[in-house]
């Protein structure tokens, strides 16, 4: 969602009340949310049940939010926030799977398609073995975009942390994807 797209929302969220508002953004973060859960937990239906609770936390805080726009921002720190909890608590997945393979429109053959799996899978892989940390960063940098300063709010740390965590971060993932695992 650009900046404009964010604007635009939060203008018509505060026009709203607490029940429409939160559906409006349910209907609009919903899938983009349960996809970062998923990257953060490895398990789509424990993604589902951070997302659910991010949205049940943000519609009992409604009256709390000074700003409609940081509805949004709230959702993520609270799906980081619960996939971190959820990872602790030992709730990971027993089999890994991969949950986000973008598919092309059109593929030019069943082995370029089977290549392109693959390597996707490799990275999901490599990805999952990451630290915690690191691996927030990376999906709060690559998967919804975020600035270096928008994943310090967001996971409350400092700026220098989250550059330091995605040096490591895509360092291991380079070696793991060199090495052929």
């Amino acid at each position: 969602m650009s900046h404009v797209d964010e604007v635009r929302a939060a203008d018509e969220l505060a026009g709203l009340g607490r029940a429409d508002a939160v559906a409006s953004l349910f209907r609009s973060q919903h899938r983009r949310l349960v996809g970062l859960a998923a990257l953060l937990v490895d398990d789509r239906a424990v993604a589902e049940d951070v997302v659910q609770d991010a949205f049940v936390g943000l519609y009992r805080r409604w009256r709390h939010l000074r700003d409609p726009n940081a509805a949004v921002a709230y959702l993520n720190r609270a799906v980081v926030n619960g996939g971190r909890d959820r990872l602790r608590g030992g709730q990971r997945a027993a089999t890994r799977r991969l949950m986000m393979v973008p598919r092309a429109e059109t593929l030019e053959s069943a082995e370029q398609g089977a290549i392109e799996h693959d390597e996707a899978d490799r990275l999901w892989r490599a990805l999952t073995r990451l630290p915690t940390r690191q691996r927030q960063v990376l999906v709060l940098r690559y998967y919804l975009d975020q600035s270096e300063a928008e994943i310090a709010e967001t996971l409350q740390v400092s700026p220098g942390s989250i550059k330091r965590h995605a040096s490591r971060g895509i360092d291991a993932l380079a070696r793991s994807m060199e090495a052929g695992s």
